[in-house]
Protein backbone atom coordinates (compact mmCIF):
# COMPACT_ATOMS: atom_id res chain seq x y z
CA UNK A 1 0.00 0.00 0.00
CA UNK A 2 1.29 3.46 -0.72
CA UNK A 3 1.18 6.71 1.43
CA UNK A 4 -2.51 7.90 -0.37
CA UNK A 5 -4.41 4.63 0.76
CA UNK A 6 -2.51 4.73 4.23
CA UNK A 7 -3.37 8.30 4.45
CA UNK A 8 -7.18 7.41 3.53
CA UNK A 9 -7.22 4.37 6.04
CA UNK A 10 -5.95 7.03 8.90
CA UNK A 11 -8.92 9.75 7.90
CA UNK A 12 -11.10 6.98 8.24
CA UNK A 13 -10.46 5.26 11.37
CA UNK A 14 -10.55 9.10 13.32
CA UNK A 15 -13.53 9.83 11.63
CA UNK A 16 -15.16 6.46 12.42
CA UNK A 17 -13.68 7.26 16.42
CA UNK A 18 -15.27 10.99 16.05
CA UNK A 19 -18.65 9.76 15.10
CA UNK A 20 -19.06 7.38 17.62
CA UNK A 21 -17.76 10.11 19.88
CA UNK A 22 -20.46 12.07 18.62
CA UNK A 23 -23.15 9.63 18.52
CA UNK A 24 -23.03 7.60 21.07
CA UNK A 25 -24.02 8.05 25.25
CA UNK A 26 -22.40 5.11 26.78
CA UNK A 27 -18.92 6.45 29.24
CA UNK A 28 -17.06 2.68 27.78
CA UNK A 29 -17.66 3.39 24.42
CA UNK A 30 -16.97 6.71 24.11
CA UNK A 31 -13.74 6.05 25.16
CA UNK A 32 -13.32 3.21 22.88
CA UNK A 33 -13.94 5.51 19.91
CA UNK A 34 -11.16 8.08 21.69
CA UNK A 35 -8.66 4.99 21.86
CA UNK A 36 -9.82 4.59 18.05
CA UNK A 37 -9.40 8.40 16.71
CA UNK A 38 -5.74 8.01 18.55
CA UNK A 39 -5.15 4.88 16.64
CA UNK A 40 -5.88 6.41 13.46
CA UNK A 41 -3.10 8.97 14.49
CA UNK A 42 -0.86 6.43 14.88
CA UNK A 43 -1.40 4.80 11.39
CA UNK A 44 -0.54 7.87 9.89
CA UNK A 45 2.88 8.62 11.63
CA UNK A 46 3.31 5.37 10.60
CA UNK A 47 2.71 5.47 6.95
CA UNK A 48 4.59 9.27 6.89
CA UNK A 49 7.38 7.65 8.88
CA UNK A 50 7.71 4.43 6.82
CA UNK A 51 7.36 7.35 3.37
CA UNK A 52 10.38 9.21 4.84
CA UNK A 53 12.34 6.06 5.49
CA UNK A 54 13.00 7.51 8.84
CA UNK A 55 12.56 6.08 12.75
CA UNK A 56 11.11 9.22 13.84
CA UNK A 57 7.57 8.18 13.62
CA UNK A 58 7.80 4.78 14.95
CA UNK A 59 9.05 6.35 17.65
CA UNK A 60 6.50 8.70 18.78
CA UNK A 61 4.03 5.86 17.89
CA UNK A 62 5.41 3.60 20.24
CA UNK A 63 5.16 6.79 22.57
CA UNK A 64 2.31 7.78 21.72
CA UNK A 65 1.08 3.95 22.79
CA UNK A 66 2.62 3.68 25.98
CA UNK A 67 0.90 6.54 27.28
CA UNK A 68 -2.52 5.54 25.76
CA UNK A 69 -1.73 1.98 27.60
CA UNK A 70 -1.44 4.81 31.00
CA UNK A 71 -4.25 6.45 30.21
CA UNK A 72 -6.48 3.62 29.51
CA UNK A 73 -5.76 2.39 32.74
CA UNK A 74 -6.57 5.33 34.40
CA UNK A 75 -9.63 5.84 32.44
CA UNK A 76 -10.95 2.55 33.26
CA UNK A 77 -10.68 3.11 36.98
CA UNK A 78 -12.24 6.63 36.67
CA UNK A 79 -15.15 4.89 35.02
CA UNK A 80 -15.35 2.09 37.59
CA UNK A 81 -15.87 4.44 40.25
CA UNK A 82 -18.12 6.55 38.18
CA UNK A 83 -20.28 3.21 37.58
CA UNK A 84 -20.26 2.30 41.40
CA UNK A 85 -21.26 6.23 42.63
CA UNK A 86 -23.71 6.62 39.96
CA UNK A 87 -25.00 2.81 39.12
CA UNK A 88 -24.47 2.96 35.43
CA UNK A 89 -22.25 4.88 32.74
CA UNK A 90 -23.99 7.02 31.05
CA UNK A 91 -23.19 10.35 29.52
CA UNK A 92 -26.88 11.51 30.87
CA UNK A 93 -25.63 10.50 35.04
CA UNK A 94 -22.69 13.15 34.63
CA UNK A 95 -24.89 15.90 36.34
CA UNK A 96 -23.01 16.52 39.57
CA UNK A 97 -21.43 19.49 38.21
CA UNK A 98 -24.79 21.03 37.45
CA UNK A 99 -26.24 24.36 38.50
Amino acid sequence: MGLFQYTVLSVLVFLLGALGLMIRKNVIVMFLCLELMLNGVNILFMALARCRGSVEGQVIVLFVMAVAAAEAAIGMAIITTFYRNRGGVGVDRADLMKW
